[in-house]
């Protein structure tokens, strides 16, 4: 009968683990990657107008009910500036750090839900 000669005597696991590391940092930098595509995309720095107009009906319809568009925080506004101004340009390094925000704030930037003739 012939067997499997392995001159280095490897079984295959030290290949089958770092497979499964790939994959896990392949997962993550994909991830991370996409994130940073639509942060760019929501901050303004690539093509985003129909971003502003869904955004811009969002807010009038939760307006026209009274209701606030980004959530309420139980947070004090101090913290929700600092969680803001933390977060507003983070996608920017996500290559040293990544930070994500989980604070509902009201600094965003975006106008009050007014659509102009031509977003109608």
């Amino acid at each position: 009968m012939a067997k499997r000669y392995q001159p280095t005597g490897n079984t295959g696991k030290p290949l089958i683990r770092a497979m499964k590391v790939a994959a896990v940092v392949g997962a993550m930098s994909g991830f991370l990657t996409a994130y940073q595509l639509v942060s760019a995309r929501f901050t303004g720095l690539t093509e985003n107008s129909r971003e502003i107009k869904k955004y811009r009906i969002e807010y009038a319809k939760l307006k026209a009910q009274g209701k606030p568009m980004h959530g309420v925080s139980s947070l004090p506004l101090s913290m929700q500036r600092t969680a803001a101004s933390y977060s507003t340009w983070a996608f920017m390094n996500f290559d040293v750090f990544p930070m994500f925000n989980f604070v509902n704030h009201p600094y965003h930037g975006q106008s009050e839900g007014v659509l102009s003739d031509a977003e109608k």
